[in-house]
Order: C-alpha cells, then sequence, then structure tokens
C-alpha cells in the first residue's frame, strides 16, 4: 500500500497538506494563510466538519502527536492485514508444479503401458 495513503489527514483535503492543516489548527499561519486555507476547506463539507473537530481539541500542541499516533496505528492494522493476506496466499514453488506434472506423465504412461497389455 502507498505510504501516503496511511496518513490520516492527507486525504481531509486535497488542496491543503497535513502541514498546513496542521499549522492552521494551531494557530501559526498568518491570517492571509489562514484565510487561504478557510477557503479551500469551504469547497469540501467532510473536510471543513473535520477541521472543526479538531478545532475542538484543547491543547493544539498535542494535536500533531495525536495525529501521528492515528498515523501509527493506522500503519500496524493495514500491515497487519496484508500480513495475514500474505500468510493465506497459495504460494506455487516450483518443485510442486514439477512434482505435478512428474506425476501427471506417469500416470498417462502407465495408463498406455496397461491399456496396450491389456489388449493384447
Amino acid at each position: 500500500m502507498q505510504e501516503s495513503l496511511k496518513d490520516i489527514l492527507s486525504h481531509l483535503s486535497t488542496e491543503v497538506d497535513q502541514e498546513t492543516l496542521l499549522l492552521y489548527l494551531q494557530g501559526k499561519l498568518s491570517a492571509e494563510q489562514q484565510h487561504e486555507v478557510e477557503k479551500k476547506l469551504m469547497n469540501n463539507d467532510f473536510a471543513s466538519d473535520a477541521a472543526e473537530g479538531l478545532q475542538s481539541f484543547k491543547d493544539q500542541e498535542k494535536l500533531k502527536l495525536l495525529v501521528a499516533q492515528l498515523d501509527k496505528d493506522l500503519r500496524n492494522k493495514t500491515d497487519k492485514k496484508k500480513a495475514y493476506r500474505q500468510k493465506r496466499s497459495i504460494k506455487l514453488e516450483p518443485w510442486i508444479i514439477i512434482t505435478v506434472i512428474l506425476i501427471l506423465v506417469l500416470v498417462v504412461i502407465s495408463f498406455f503401458i496397461l491399456h496396450k497389455y491389456s489388449a493384447v
């Protein structure tokens, strides 16, 4: 899976990157930059609702730590699912294929030999 898909805030708004959004939520952007971010968030209802929810945090400085923790948890869960899918997938080893083909060839040869001698 692509690493960019695992970032929890990366798809909140396609116009605003995660770092700018975090700076906006912490109030570290200039008024002009804040206005730009708000204008970009207005175009997306989901993004504006999410930004409002993130603004309701009491300690905005801990928001970055929370996002990092959510990213880490999301990566762990997706890695576990990926490992489970890989574990369950059927792995065709070359020696298994060669053995099956060899057995089939021996069965066909045995059939022709038995068929030839039983007809006589």
